[in-house]
């Protein structure tokens, strides 16, 4: 349904090492970026790669707000070890725990996850919700 989906930032850099980070533990990577460090910072976008982007970010130079809670994003993860190494990623880069990674029984049986806020505030989210086994 969605094609991509972008979030205004306040520092393009300091969030451009957010996402790097724990968006590199699930195997995406900076697919393309419009900045050199200085006035004229602009974006990076996310993705596979080789591929396009499917998640930016952008500078605004008004103090971006965060959706309030209840809206989030919500990353899949390829096994349990991957929404750890999210977590801990987020939390070294300056994230905010939101929730420690675990299975979430009310989700349903198979639902294991990780909550963070990114630099920025927004709700981020990384979940597996296959068995273990069925992970690819």
């Amino acid at each position: 349904m969605l094609h991509h989906l972008s979030f205004g930032v306040a520092d393009l850099r300091r969030s451009a090492a957010f996402y790097d980070a724990v968006l590199g533990e699930l195997g995406f990577v900076r697919v393309w970026s419009d900045f050199d460090g200085g006035a004229n910072d602009q974006a990076a976008g996310y993705g596979r790669e080789g591929g396009g982007d499917k998640f930016a970010i952008k500078q605004r130079t008004a103090s971006p707000i965060a959706p309030p809670a209840g809206f989030h994003l919500a990353f899949a993860a390829p096994d349990r070890a991957s929404v750890h190494r999210f977590h801990a990623a987020a939390l070294a880069h300056g994230g905010t725990d939101n929730g420690a990674p675990g299975p979430r029984p009310h989700y349903g049986p198979n639902y294991y996850a990780a909550f963070v806020l990114d630099p920025d505030g927004y709700h981020l989210e990384i979940v597996l919700n296959a068995p273990e086994s069925a992970a690819p």
